[in-house]
């Protein structure tokens, strides 16, 4: 089944949260930090990326709490806690740029697209657990590949950091999940990755991702 593909991430409105940033600044400019400097000349666009990625990153925490729910499996249980962690790391960093936001109950996102994905993956994952483990894997997969999006088009040491972090973990949620429908005798497509740049990723041994 083709997803929904691919986000308009350059459309993505700044309506769709309340955002505001603090500019305020010392007189003695010699004591601005270089996170200061950063928040103070963050560009609408890594605005709208952290901002992107807090809902993303909450949209695969959802779908395994969901999905665990259902199954009990242990991709599920042990994963969805790893994504309240990437969540966390975002919130720290959208904190840190004094911009507003607003995290919603389980289940329901503010980005509209989000949602479609959200009740997308929760219809198909109903089906059978190697449907699930095949929503699982195609959440990292498209993770990973915002994620690259991302870090391409900032100069934001914070926000780079932060996100190969989080592309660390997807790639070894990735590799959980195609293990587990590859030791079912199936296989996962990827369909938002390079096939070369998925291939180099589930043969490859899990990552230590530092924070």
């Amino acid at each position: 089944m083709k997803l929904l593909r691919k986000f308009s991430i350059g459309a993505f409105s700044l309506m769709l949260f309340t955002i505001g940033t603090n500019l305020s600044c010392d007189d003695d400019e010699t004591n601005t930090s270089l996170n200061e400097l950063e928040s103070i000349n963050l560009s609408t666009e890594d605005t709208n990326a952290l901002l992107f990625m807090l809902e993303e990153e909450k949209l695969a925490r959802d779908t395994y709490a969901y999905l665990d729910d259902l199954y009990g499996i242990n991709q599920f249980s042990n994963i969805k806690l790893s994504e309240q962690s990437h969540i966390n790391a975002v919130a720290k960093l959208v904190d840190q740029y004094n911009i507003a936001y607003t995290i919603l109950p389980y289940g329901e996102f503010k980005i509209q697209e989000m949602q479609d994905l959200y009740n997308q993956f929760v219809e198909k994952g109903q089906i059978d657990a190697m449907n699930a483990l095949e929503v699982g894997a195609t959440i990292e997969d498209l993770d990973i590949a915002d994620l690259e999006e991302f870090i391409e088009a900032t100069s934001n040491i914070s926000m780079i950091s932060v996100f190969e972090m989080l592309q660390c973990g997807s790639r070894n949620h990735l590799r959980s999940f195609v293990s587990a429908i590859e030791n079912s005798n199936e296989s996962y497509e990827p369909q938002f990755l390079k096939v070369e740049e998925f291939n180099e990723i589930v043969n490859d041994n899990n990552e230590r991702c530092g924070q």
